[in-house]
């Protein structure tokens, strides 16, 4: 694999988790559990898709074959998505949402951090831009867990259970092969084994203060990395997809 095949997929990668996950987030306007929340989580959602346009621009570039950020974007096959399951799965109720976003935020701004001080210039200034808004997702994600969890009876045991599920998905986001290799070597991303230690150690802190755990034993999942997704990616997609699927080309 060369440097420039490497840095293509990893662009994909990243941008693959801020698109998706910034649909999910999308699917709450006008069904937020307040006008504040249906705001900021739109919000948020803008944010992500924005940090997806940015990475896509990139990598079409780098793949030099033709393709716009739009056909990266809404024109590949399931199997050709390489986001992290975590992002993929179905918001659930409000309390599942944050806590999807919980374990999303506190991954990216470890490394975004890092990513700041890439060798490679452009992901840099998309790192510096984008590691500000991430420390908002991150705080707002973390002040919720911390009111759902340590509310009422209700509030906690629900989002236990979304912890509980969720977390099975967290490993995944450490997921490393020859792409990681390559781009780790030259300088130009981190290498998340340096900071998984510090990830655990910082959502333990958010967690036992909203009195919540994660399980003690608990099965990992992965897949996403390769294209192999669970099923909720495929009905995401043909949402997301349909309006360049039937009208091909099409700009606003």
């Amino acid at each position: 694999m060369t440097k420039q095949e490497a840095l293509f997929e990893f662009l994909l990668r990243k941008a693959d988790d801020s698109l998706i996950i910034g649909h999910r987030l999308s699917e709450w306007c006008g069904h937020g559990p307040i006008l504040e929340e249906d705001i900021a989580l739109t919000n948020i959602a803008l944010d992500l898709i924005g940090q997806a346009t940015e990475l896509y621009k990139y990598a079409a570039k780098v793949e030099d074959k033709g393709r716009t950020e739009d056909d990266l974007a809404f024109l590949r096959l399931e199997r050709e998505y390489k986001n992290v399951l975590l992002v993929e799965q179905p918001n659930g109720d409000f309390g599942k949402t944050i806590v999807r976003q919980f374990f999303f935020d506190h991954f990216e701004h470890l490394f975004y951090e890092g990513l700041v001080n890439s060798k490679d210039e452009r992901i840099a200034a998309i790192a510096t831009k984008t590691i500000k808004e991430i420390k908002y997702h991150l705080r707002h994600s973390s002040e919720w867990v911390i009111r759902l969890g340590d509310g009422t009876e209700e509030s906690h045991e629900r989002v236990q259970e979304s912890v509980t599920a969720l977390s099975r998905f967290i490993d995944e986001m450490f997921y490393q092969n020859d792409v990681d290799e390559i781009l780790i070597k030259e300088g130009i991303i981190p290498d998340v084994k340096l900071f998984k230690d510090e990830f655990y150690k910082n959502i333990e802190a958010i967690l036992e203060e909203a009195t919540l755990k994660l399980p003690a034993e608990n099965y990992q999942m992965s897949g996403g990395r390769k294209g192999v997704h669970t099923e909720h990616l495929g009905y995401l997609l043909a949402e997301l997809q349909y309006m360049q699927r039937t009208y091909p080309g099409m700009e606003w």
